[in-house]
């Protein structure tokens, strides 16, 4: 299965864990390199529609998906061990929580990135439509993580 992703509830109307799993074919580093270098999630992920980088650990990221609202989320790098495949991060903004990226390798030439995403919505209005756009937000994240791994595939792909 190339790609697998769900959302559960955490506790708190206001919580989400979000969990998606790339299956990719291409070597752990490269895939490492490209999931580290948030400068460039832009150019192969629509869904994050700019990054801007405040420091060397630092990035402010827009991401809009199908639904007609942008998030804007600071992220402040907190783990980045290449040789573990893990990059973390504390995220602020119109979300706050902790992001991580774990990346590991089969030994045939495929890789899984696991993501998983703990975050609470902070914006008024993402907690207002917490109970009725439930739906609504489990297709969104779905759809940016489905995209996102298509894009990553076709990046890697580029510059075998």
């Amino acid at each position: 299965m190339p790609f697998q992703d769900s959302l559960s509830e955490a506790s708190g109307l206001h919580h989400y864990r979000f969990r998606s799993a790339w299956h990719l074919s291409a070597p752990a580093e490269r895939v490492y390199e490209a999931l580290a270098d948030l400068r460039s999630y832009p150019t192969w992920w629509p869904q994050i529609r700019e990054v801007q980088l405040s420091d060397d650990h630092t990035a402010v990221m827009t991401i809009r998906s199908l639904l007609p609202y942008e998030l804007t989320v600071v992220a402040h790098e907190t783990r980045n061990d290449p040789v573990d495949g893990a990059l973390e991060a504390r995220l602020e903004g119109d979300l706050a929580g902790i992001t991580r990226w774990t990346v590991t390798s089969h030994g045939d030439g495929t890789v899984t990135a696991q993501f998983v995403e703990h975050v609470e919505t902070r914006t008024p209005l993402l907690r207002r439509l917490a109970i009725p756009a439930k739906p609504a937000f489990r297709l969104n994240h779905a759809l940016a993580m489905r995209h996102g791994c298509k894009g990553l595939r076709h990046h890697l792909a580029l510059y075998r």
